[in-house]
């Protein structure tokens, strides 16, 4: 029996499957305040404010598609399918490629088969010059070995993608949603740094191989998206609940080295 398997018989995490209707409507719009307050300071031409409201809206849009992946947003199989293409259009790319990918990521883990995990070996500058490369990498490996039911999200996916690029750069030629455009263009850029080497960078000598967070602040500030360790031995738990994961986890074994994302 692996570790895995040995903490999801012996700890207690069950009970935080699943959620009520006030915490599935609150995942399903956790990111809408971030986007409308980035689209009004970029109305007002205020790109200082406005980027930080499009960083946290990209953070919470992948809180969201992440519980998606494990279909853990409290609905159904078919809305969660339609949940990621609405994220997709509105973070660009397929969510279904990057699901295909993170799924692949949960089963083989940092070894060679793990596209997702390929920063998490690099140092952190190289990881941040590799995010440009990043999504085009996810996209190929999952069109690669994806389904034909999976296919046809992606390319249901990416043909609204660029529906919408022609529309706001040709059709409608309107600057707040270019800026959108960009700034989601650099989330995804920065996701290798930001969502990958930072939960895993030299963590493949430990137990867990990977990093999680302790501090309540911290915690509150990234809405629960650094408790990697928590996620990655108990997946159908929803983020919003890893916090107690964590704790219970600690209780159980208090004496295995905790290693922290920040």
């Amino acid at each position: 029996m692996n570790i895995q398997q040995r903490l999801l018989k012996e700890v207690a995490w069950k009970d935080l499957v699943q959620l009520d209707k006030k915490a599935i409507y609150s995942e399903l719009l956790i990111s809408l305040p971030w986007l409308v307050a980035s689209f009004y300071f970029a109305y007002l031409a205020w790109y200082i404010p406005a980027l930080f409201c499009s960083f946290m809206f990209f953070l919470t849009g992948l809180r969201q598609v992440h519980n998606a992946f494990h279909f853990a947003l409290g609905i159904s199989k078919q809305s969660t399918h339609w949940a990621m293409f609405i994220l997709s259009i509105l973070m660009l790319g397929s969510m279904h490629a990057v699901q295909i990918n993170h799924l692949r990521h949960h089963q083989h883990c940092m070894q060679d088969e793990d596209v997702e995990a390929k920063s998490a070996r690099m140092k952190w500058w190289q990881a941040l010059l590799f995010g440009p490369f990043f999504p085009i990498l996810l996209h190929r490996k999952a069109f690669q070995v994806g389904t034909n039911t999976q296919k046809k999200w992606m390319i249901a996916e990416l043909f609204a993608n660029f529906l919408v690029l022609i529309t706001i750069f040709v059709v409608l030629d309107i600057t707040l949603l270019k800026y959108h455009v960009i700034a989601m263009l650099i989330g995804q850029c920065m996701t290798a740094f930001f969502a990958v080497w930072t939960v895993h960078h030299d963590t493949e000598d430990h137990i867990y191989m990977a990093r999680t967070v302790r501090h309540e602040l911290k915690r509150v500030v990234t809405y629960n998206m650094f408790y990697h360790v928590e996620h990655h031995l108990f997946p159908a738990v929803p983020t919003r609940h890893l916090h107690i994961l964590a704790k219970r986890l600690d209780q159980y074994d208090p004496s295995v080295e905790i290693r922290e994302v920040f």
